[in-house]
């Protein structure tokens, strides 16, 4: 494929703040990886592209659908304004400081909630690995070493057997229960993306498997519920370190992007009382 292609590229401007090695490699997405020539690659609603940022504009190789990536990189929010807000807190200034430009992603839904199905217990590395396998295994082969990401109703079909080669462990159980119920319609996409927080956390977590904590992750990073708050054991340390009256105010209806920065930070600095 000529990644220079006028028909393959689309160009986004107003970008501001981003920058694509803290957004796609901070822990919300675990498909998208640098290549040596500095771009960055992944499969994305099947297929595969390339994104790079050049002469302050984003640009994706491999695809047209401008209205899309303007949606999966959030660029209609004004993060500049969330960014300023949070900003009035000390920590979150700190934390932002020290690492602008996080976005939080619009990912599929479907494949957020199976990632962070298999994230459970898990470190980065592993969970790439078990993701790579899966789709390997079961995904449509796109040429080149690119693979989809496999359907709900396909894995739906599946036994635990069947995915014994991810070397998923007890996650397994709980993939093929999650694609049976989404498969089904017993946990239904739609009604989340509509519902009250409470009421899509609770349709979440019908699925064995998926408790308060992948259910935040699905509805940030798979939903676009910014106001989700994922607690894993670095946020419980921010939290008990930092914030032991719970998040400030200026964090209201974003807390999901001020907990992103402050993850990433804090995984980052030996003692934020020294920083």
């Amino acid at each position: 494929m000529n990644l220079q292609t006028k028909k393959s590229v689309v160009t986004l401007t107003k970008i501001r703040p981003l920058d694509l090695s803290l957004t796609l490699d901070c822990g919300q997405s675990f498909r998208w990886s640098e290549t040596p020539d500095g771009r960055w690659h992944a499969v994305v609603k099947n297929k595969s592209v390339f994104a790079e940022i050049r002469d302050e504009k984003l640009l994706i190789y491999g695809d047209d659908d401008d209205k899309f990536w303007q949606k999966y990189f959030d660029l209609d929010r004004d993060y500049n304004a969330v960014c300023n807000t949070l900003s009035s807190d000390k920590w979150l200034a700190k934390a932002i400081t020290a690492y602008p430009g996080i976005r939080i992603l619009k990912q599929e839904p479907w494949e957020t909630l199976c990632s962070f199905i298999i994230s459970q217990n898990n470190n980065i590395p592993r969970i790439k690995g078990i993701i790579d396998r899966l789709c390997c295994l079961f995904g449509e082969d796109l040429g080149n070493g690119d693979f989809t990401f496999p359907s709900a109703e396909l894995l739906a079909t599946k036994t635990v057997e069947d995915l014994a080669p991810l070397r998923a462990g007890f996650r397994a159980k709980y993939i093929i229960d999650a694609a049976r119920k989404v498969a089904s319609g017993e946990v239904d996409f739609e009604k989340i993306s509509a519902a009250s927080m409470d009421d899509a956390r609770a349709e979440l977590q019908k699925i064995s498997g998926v408790g308060p904590k992948v259910a935040e992750c699905a509805l940030l990073y798979g939903f676009g519920r910014v106001e989700a708050f994922p607690v894993d054991v670095w946020v419980r340390r921010i939290m008990q370190e930092l914030y032991p009256e719970g998040l400030p105010t200026q964090t209201a209806g974003v807390e999901g992007i001020a907990q992103q920065y402050l993850f990433h930070w804090r995984r980052n600095v030996e003692n934020p009382f020294d920083v």
